[in-house]
């Protein structure tokens, strides 16, 4: 069954990180396009974990972990640098 569900997963994840990149580069605000690239890190963490469970082997994990760490600090600090015009105080 598994082998079923991965490539289409796969598919659509592949289609989400597409469209996410069609929104950083045409999006209208600033705001869209940082919502887009968050989106975008949490598509390539499914990415990494899809191609984890596909290949039979928990190796990929932490860089979907590290990902995830700085998709989330790069989210915080444009969205401090859109508040604030600088990011450090």
């Amino acid at each position: 069954m598994l082998n079923f569900i991965l490539p289409i997963a796969f598919l659509m994840i592949t289609i989400a990180l597409i469209l996410n990149t069609y929104r950083i580069i045409i999006g209208p605000t600033l705001s869209d396009r940082i919502l887009a690239l968050d989106t975008l890190s949490i598509n390539a963490i499914a990415l990494i974990v899809l191609a984890s469970l596909s290949l039979d082997t928990v190796l990929y994990f932490e860089a979907a972990l590290l990902i995830a760490l700085m998709g989330f600090i790069a989210t915080v600090a444009l969205s401090k640098y859109i508040l604030r015009g600088d990011i450090m105080e």
